[in-house]
């Protein structure tokens, strides 16, 4: 991975506008509401489950939630627990801290025998996570006490037991200086700026002896893997270089688990691929394969290759299906993969029989399987019957349930105390040329049909992704507006999942036109069927609903205010700024160098001079997917131009806000800004 060799121009161009930052962040924001308050206090009240994992016999399930800090503050703390679903008894606390403290711990994987849990903890060394093993076939106390396995300095992730129980894997970047992955605060660069790859290296730790291994060449990143089910191959997904960059060109290869050495490739796709899973039977690989825009983002048709040779064909056991599919697993007889799914705006779960091609839905809710993060996920026990998973909705905070599919317990009420400070959301559906498109429309919090209300549009990050129905975290301040009295709509235009392959990629060579024709189409009819005012429309969003945002007051007058979200205003420019440049070429069909045209066209600063709109830009100025000079671009073409604007970059802070402090302010400003120009 680049840790150093970053976008020199990020730092220029913060120091540029350190002095008009300095200015913005002493201007607080105007102090809100009771009612948004109560609103952004319940955004940042949730208590975030980052993960829930059934055994492979279906008897226990383990999740993790975060834990507060001081004042009810988030805490980047977090605890794991273990329960007997089944069962009355308490759940049980599993740590690796000392009595009394906390520790950041989470990614836990059962052992085979659904005995033992392995996970990561920093309790040895805040900031350095390490490997535990706490094993539930010994008594409670001694159950209750993990071992440490490793003592690694890095980044590690993706813990996973061989099928023998012998070994546990993960993935291992040593001596990373930041965590991995582009959503993170980038290193800046210094001096001559040069490159140095950290690259992500397959672990392996003998579970009886505690012995250290990699497998995997030191000038190789691997992303994502699975065992063999006689444990002597790992299959994983990676490439050579720059690991934030070179995920979407990622190839499969086969990885020789007693030895390193280079590894044997299988198979690439012409598209992005997706967790790599190896059948019982030995014989197949299945993976996801589709157009994906982030790394973790996952949506895609299901795929299936020989697992005994290269192959430069692989099957779509999925060809056609209106659906994305977004995590896997294979059926214990190798016959069928259940699959979670995003369908029209909703969560999903089904299987697709490998024999016939017919696919099952087992499960589809307005709802969200998943935990904070990317995408959703539903994790089956062995008997492909039984499933535990995070559940929440707009009306429902994130929860942990477990059950046949479809017929979950409730286990868990950590949220209990939480109440949506909004109104009801609906599930709203318009046509365009390209067919039918779905969004949803959540109602202000008193609402009244009698009175006409603002809307304020929030366009999803990605572009592939999908706006669910999901409880709102601290990061997603759109949810608070409607405490102040407006109608949120969350559409899914092209270029978004739930609706098949060739949906998602009907923006190719297309941003801001398609799609933005979806966007309109979505706010006209919200305006015909509910009580709107035309006249008080609002648009928002993050890095591509940032971008959006930019476009969307350069091609309409109807928005009378934006928030502007780590944006992208010049793609020509952003080309050779970002640190991803990869994914760019599959939308738009090759590089800028070579086709400056197509960046051009749908770049907001070529028609900047049709803006009229009040836009307040933020950013972080460490963001490598989105870099600050994007936002800074757009802000000093509105100074010149004489449109209203603000501009705050917020320190130490990457494409993923991580202090909440700055979250809260992002908030309080988006709110103050939309009713000052809109109400």
């Amino acid at each position: 991975m680049n840790r150093f060799a970053k976008f020199a121009i990020i730092f220029f161009a913060a120091a540029l506008v350190n002095c008009p930052v300095r200015a913005a962040q002493s201007d607080a924001p105007p102090k809100p509401s009771p009612a948004v308050e109560r609103a952004i206090n319940t955004l940042f009240g949730v208590h975030e489950i980052s993960e829930a994992v059934i055994s492979p016999d279906g008897r226990r399930v383990a999740w993790v939630e975060s834990l507060s800090g001081k004042n009810g503050a988030p805490s980047p703390n977090s605890a794991i627990y273990v329960v007997d679903w089944k069962s009355a008894a308490a759940p049980q606390h599993i740590t690796a801290a000392a009595s009394g403290a906390a520790a950041r711990e989470g990614q836990v994987v059962w052992s085979p025998d659904s005995k033992s849990i392995a996970f990561f903890s920093d309790a040895a060394h805040a900031g350095q996570s390490q490997l535990y093993v706490s094993d539930f076939s010994l008594p409670a106390t001694a159950g209750g006490a993990p071992r440490q396995l490793t003592h690694v300095k890095g980044d590690v992730s993706a813990p996973l037991w061989s099928p023998d129980g012998k070994t546990i894997s993960f993935l291992y970047i040593e001596n990373a200086p930041r965590a991995a992955g582009p959503l993170a605060a980038e290193t800046r660069d210094e001096g001559v700026v040069g490159v140095k790859n950290y690259e992500q290296r397959l672990a392996l730790v003998d579970v009886a002896s505690a012995s250290l291994r990699q497998i995997s060449p030191a000038d190789m990143y691997v992303y994502e893997y699975d065992w063999s089910p006689d444990s002597q191959k790992i299959v994983g997904t990676a490439a050579h270089g720059n690991g934030d960059d070179n995920w979407w060109i990622a190839k499969i290869y086969i990885f020789d688990a007693a030895r390193e050495a280079a590894p044997q490739p299988i198979f690439q796709s012409n598209w992005q691929i997706a967790t790599p899973r190896w059948s019982p039977d030995g014989k197949s690989i299945a993976f996801i394969s589709g157009l994906m825009s982030d790394e973790g983002s996952v949506g895609g048709d299901i795929f299936t290759i020989p697992a005994s040779s290269p192959s430069t064909d692989a099957r779509d056991v999925t060809p056609s299906m209106k659906a994305s599919a977004s995590s896997l697993q294979w059926s214990a007889d190798s016959h069928s993969i259940f699959f979670s799914e995003i369908v029209d705006g909703q969560s999903g779960v089904a299987s697709v029989n490998l024999d016939s091609g017919a696919i099952s839905t087992l499960y589809t809710g307005a709802e969200r399987l998943g935990s904070s993060g990317f995408g959703i996920s539903v994790l089956l026990a062995r008997d492909g019957k039984t499933a535990a998973a995070v559940r929440q909705s707009f009306s429902a905070p994130p929860e942990v349930w477990a059950g046949p599919i479809g017929d979950w317990k409730q286990i868990t009420h950590i949220n209990s105390g939480l109440h949506p400070a909004w109104g009801k959301a609906e599930s709203l559906h318009w046509q365009t040329d390209i067919g039918q498109v779905q969004g949803w429309i959540v109602y202000p919090s008193d609402y009244d049909p009698s009175k006409k209300y603002g809307l304020v549009v929030e366009v999803h990050g990605g572009p592939a992704a999908a706006n669910l129905q999901s409880w709102p975290s601290r990061r997603s301040y759109a949810l608070a507006l409607p405490a102040a009295g407006y109608f949120i709509l969350l559409p899914n235009p092209r270029g978004s999942y739930g609706a098949g392959e060739a949906f998602t990629r009907a923006n190719i060579k297309d941003f801001g036109y398609g799609d933005f024709k979806d966007i309109m189409a979505g706010v006209d009819a919200a305006i015909a069927s509910l009580p709107i005012d035309p006249n008080r429309l609002g648009i928002t969003g993050w890095s591509y609903g940032g971008y959006m945002s930019m476009w969307a007051v350069t091609q309409t007058h109807r928005f009378k205010a934006a928030v502007i979200g780590a944006g992208l205003a010049n793609w020509l420019s952003y080309y050779g700024e970002n640190s991803i440049d990869k994914w760019m070429t599959f939308y738009f069909g090759d590089t800028v160098y070579n086709d400056p045209a197509v960046y051009a066209k749908s770049a907001p600063i070529t028609f900047i001079k049709n803006v009229q709109t009040p836009s307040l830009i933020v950013v972080g100025d460490s963001d490598g997917e989105c870099p600050p000079p994007q936002s800074y671009e757009f802000w000093h073409a509105l100074v010149t131009l004489g449109v209203p604007t603000q501009f705050v970059i917020y320190p130490h802070e990457g494409h993923g806000f991580v202090n909440p402090a700055h979250s809260r302010d992002v908030a309080l400003r988006a709110i103050a800004w939309f009713d000052k120009y809109l109400q």
